[in-house]
């Protein structure tokens, strides 16, 4: 009976010792971020128009705000932009209320009308001439523009390949510099893009100006950038 449990005990070390010698090493991997650039310059600018009648009652404000609106969007088709790139963004009608310290209450003191536009400009030499055509229109405030490229969707891949790229660069300096090579991508995910530049103007005076508005868009770089994961090969000396 002691030898049948000897023997046991013996088997049970040996297989255990077997599988441990026999189990797959856990695979080294490098770990590269890297970013993609591209600039561009732009050719096409948006930019809020603001209606806004203050009165008495909701209808008079909504009437009069409308009449601003119909005069605005004619105003628009002679500078060349169609209705549909200048749909309406917001529209509310909503009663002014201030406080009468005296009563200790709030008093109705009428009703605030606001129509806010979003003017799309495919032609970037055009900017100056809508803004120019919505104030002169009656617009009470002309709000940021901003500015963008026809181009983005081809350019924004051309900045995915630049960041992919640099990554397996890094990748293979950090692989050279731990005394192996960089093997093969096991796995890549990319961020949301950034489109940076800054706009033009932040907002403009509601009196038309005596000569046209003019307006000059810096560069702006579409920015990609990427999370990679690779198999680091480690050279004969290190393993």
């Amino acid at each position: 009976m002691k030898t049948k449990l000897i023997f046991c005990t013996l088997w049970l070390f040996v297989g255990v010792a077997v599988f441990s010698r026999t189990a797959p090493a856990e695979e080294s991997r490098i770990v590269v971020s890297a970013s993609g650039k591209v600039s561009v310059k732009p050719d096409m600018a948006e930019f809020g128009v603001v209606l806004q009648s203050n009165a008495k009652s909701a209808e008079r404000a909504a009437a009069d705000t409308a009449e601003k609106y119909r005069r605005v969007q004619a105003a628009l088709r002679t500078a060349a932009v169609p209705l549909e790139d200048a749909p309406t963004a917001s529209y509310t009608v909503s009663p002014n209320w201030e406080w009468d310290q005296s009563l200790g209450k709030s008093l109705l003191k009428g009703y605030t009308a606001r129509h806010a536009i979003m003017v799309h400009v495919r032609t970037l030499g055009l900017i100056g001439r809508a803004i120019d055509a919505a104030v002169q229109a009656g617009a009470d405030e002309v709000q940021s523009i901003t500015f963008s490229s026809s181009r983005y969707e081809e350019l924004r891949q051309q900045a995915l390949a630049a960041a992919v790229g640099n990554a397996r660069r890094d990748g293979s300096i950090m692989a050279q510099a731990a005394g192996g090579r960089l093997g093969p991508l096991i796995e890549v995910g990319v961020s949301q893009p950034q489109y940076s530049g800054r706009p033009a103007m932040e907002m403009m005076a509601l009196k038309a100006a005596p000569a046209p508005t003019e307006i000059a868009p810096s560069e702006q770089d579409i920015v990609v950038t990427v999370t990679s994961r690779w198999r680091f090969i480690a050279s004969p000396a290190l393993r």
